[in-house]
């Protein structure tokens, strides 16, 4: 069973809702594939899934710990579940332009990955949100490329054969999906803004199988 694994940090949940959004992308590209040919894109009776986690918050106060599992929504992500998955998608909100600093702080830790060669020629991907429509949502996706660039993984877009790129009033952009969440986070994801993340999904999954293969 190949693995797409999903990443993000959610504070106010919308980045959490396009993650799951996207997942559900990688899930319908599997079951459109499974009855095919066996050999059909390489995938030779593989299934693909995907694996939602996220990072635990971090604090300015030293003596503040997280527990291991949260009590509430997706777990927390390892350093393993990075060096065994065979595609990568990142999420974050937009912090001045940046990923927020509980996704660098995880990733800053992955060292021994990077070394080793684990996440080289993989398929990554990323995508985002904001609270104002110029919050800073292509800065925050081109920075957060840099560091997997590092890792040598194949960075993947949303190509504008993807139409909703050319109709969305919203979130949406070449460099991943993207979400306008509104001042006070009342702005529901838009038709536009799940079909991009759905598409997103689908396409790093295929990715994820083809060069597996």
């Amino acid at each position: 069973m190949l693995k797409v694994l999903i990443i993000y940090y959610s504070s106010g949940g919308s980045t959490r809702r396009l993650a799951h959004l996207i997942a559900r992308g990688v899930g319908e590209f599997s079951l459109e594939h499974e009855n095919q040919e066996p050999g059909s894109l390489g995938m030779e009776h593989q299934g693909i899934e995907a694996v939602i986690r996220t990072v635990p918050a971090i604090s300015s106060k030293t003596e503040a710990v997280e527990n291991p599992i949260p009590e509430t929504g997706d777990l927390y992500v390892t350093k393993q579940e990075l060096a065994e998955c065979d595609g990568l998608i990142v999420g974050s909100p937009t912090r001045f332009g940046n990923m927020a600093a509980p996704l660098k702080y995880f990733f800053d830790q992955t060292s021994e990955l990077w070394m080793n060669g684990k996440l080289a020629n993989k398929p990554v991907s990323f995508f985002t949100s904001s609270s104002s429509m110029h919050g800073g949502q292509e800065s925050t996706l081109l920075t957060m490329m840099i560091p997997f660039l590092h890792h040598g993984m194949l960075v993947c877009g949303l190509p504008y054969s993807e139409t909703d790129l050319l109709h969305t009033q919203s979130g949406g952009t070449p460099y991943g999906v993207s979400h306008w969440d509104g001042h006070n986070s009342d702005q529901a994801i838009s038709e536009h803004e799940k079909r991009l993340a759905i598409a997103q999904g689908k396409r790093v999954a295929q990715l994820a199988v083809k060069l597996k293969n």
